[in-house]
């Protein structure tokens, strides 16, 4: 029986010590310390596949294992296409060899499905290669029936369903597959550490294992992760710390669109956002996501307005529709879908003070479509426009989009990479944009820019100008 040490650490900050504290000594949050017990094994029993050495027994090598920085080879490394642009836009290119890939996302997003079937399509193209699907979830045969429905079906890619540790590391030595699909990072055990399946020191001992021998092997590992009820992922902090790309994966469940943005990338950036669409059949990537949070009325409708907002390298359209209605309640109600409730009332107050439109005692349902988000301060601007528009029963034009923050003195500020919202606006086919005063001169073909330097005169140029 091998000899355990116990310690204490931190989920958050993975701060460690020899006693227990209510409160993190090191970040301060309370409740996070847990017991960590690690197993001491003896060289070479540590959990590991058949023939690979303890991590921690010092290993005679040769001269030459350590290269000088001058002689290292400038080549870049060839990277892996996963079988979606947007996938590969997010990873930066697409999987880096050696390499290990965290997905997390809240349970049924498509986290599983998305990854065998990018295991799927790399089987297909490189078939004189394996890719390896390991599952400690599910069964083979429920893998086999999904990979049938989402047409992932290949000889050359293998499944596997178990949730020993030294069993899949044995796996991925034996198969040395072109990829290595782990699902999940909660569900595997190591034998040779104490704690219960999905705790910090299981977690931990998995990841650690799991990024040695893809770095030895050169086996790019995609490892799925379970997220907690508010979000964060599942397990020590430390196991973000471990991988080497970082990617969330999230989406409404009343809607199919789903996106994976990149919250940790070592091989490229972390602004980069993919577009998914979630169907029976699988999930399809949505290369120009524009048209998805616009309505499809031709004809101007009373209450709504275009913005453009910034998601990484994106400029996407966002439609912001409101409701003014006569209010029988003693406290007026406030709904809103997409759009900050605090950052709606304080743009009331403003639309009172400085556009001398009351909408203080009315009723104000305020949405965008699709689940889009306008939180951005660069909404503010058609957010008042659309309030206004449904207070005085005015009609924007379709072709009219608008981009500004708005101060408490009810001034229209300038927006961060305004000339790349316009320049998508006029691939669009929208024709006017009211935008904050321009430090420098923009021409935009197509496009005529009407600037603006406070809400009232936005509003005159909309013609929404309260009496």
């Amino acid at each position: 029986m091998a000899k355990t040490s116990t310690q204490y650490v931190c989920s958050e900050c993975g701060w460690n010590g020899p006693k227990w504290y209510g409160r993190c000594p090191e970040c301060g949050q309370w409740g996070t310390v847990e017991e960590f017990r690690e197993a001491k094994a003896v060289a070479g029993t540590r959990t590991a596949a058949p023939g690979r050495t303890s991590r921690t027994t010092a290993l005679h090598v040769g001269d030459g294992t350590a290269t000088p920085v001058t002689e290292v080879g400038t080549e870049s490394v060839r990277r892996l296409p996963t079988g979606f642009s947007e996938f590969d836009r997010v990873l930066g290119g697409g999987i880096v060899p050696g390499s290990v890939t965290l997905v997390a996302g809240e349970p049924g997003i498509g986290k599983s499905t998305l990854l065998l079937e990018t295991a799927g399509i790399i089987a297909k193209h490189q078939p004189e290669r394996t890719v390896l699907y390991i599952s400690g979830e599910e069964s083979q045969a429920q893998v086999r029936m999904r990979a049938a429905r989402i047409d992932a079906l290949s000889p050359n890619l293998l499944l596997a369903s178990t949730t020993d540790l030294a069993t899949v590391l044995g796996l991925i030595e034996r198969e040395r597959p072109a990829l290595a699909v782990v699902d999940s990072a909660q569900t595997i055990v190591s034998q040779e550490v104490d704690g219960i399946s999905g705790g910090s020191t299981q977690v931990r001992e998995v990841a650690s294992a799991l990024i040695d021998t893809a770095k030895s092997l050169d086996v790019p590992v995609l490892l799925v992760g379970h997220v907690t009820k508010d979000g964060s992922i599942a397990g020590p902090r430390t196991l973000e710390h471990l991988v080497d790309v970082v990617c969330q994966f999230e989406g409404d469940a009343q809607t199919a669109l789903r996106m994976l943005r990149a919250v940790k990338n070592r091989f490229g950036p972390t602004d980069e956002v993919g577009c998914f669409d979630m169907s029976g059949e699988g999930i399809e990537e949505v290369s120009d996501p524009s048209g998805l949070f616009l309505s499809d009325a031709e004809t101007p409708v009373e209450g709504t307005c275009v913005t453009f907002t910034l998601d990484g390298h994106r400029s996407l359209p966002i439609e912001v529709q409101a409701l003014v209605t006569n209010s029988v309640l003693p406290t007026p109600r406030r709904a809103v879908n997409g759009v900050d409730t605090n950052r709606i009332a304080m743009l009331v107050a403003v639309l009172y003070r400085h556009g001398r439109i009351n909408l203080l005692g009315n009723d104000l349902y305020v949405s965008t479509i699709a689940g889009g988000l306008a939180k951005e301060p660069a909404c503010d601007l058609a957010i008042v426009a659309a309030l206004a528009s449904a207070a005085r029963s005015q009609p924007i034009p379709r072709t009219t989009c608008a981009i500004g923050e708005i101060s408490l003195t009810g001034q229209v500020r300038p927006v961060p990479r305004l000339e790349h919202r316009l320049r998508e606006a006029a691939r669009l086919g929208f024709t006017t944009a009211v935008v904050p005063r321009l430090r420098k001169r923009l021409s935009i073909p197509g496009l005529r820019l009407v600037e603006v330097d406070a809400l009232r005169e936005a509003l005159d140029t909309l013609g929404l100008t309260g009496r």
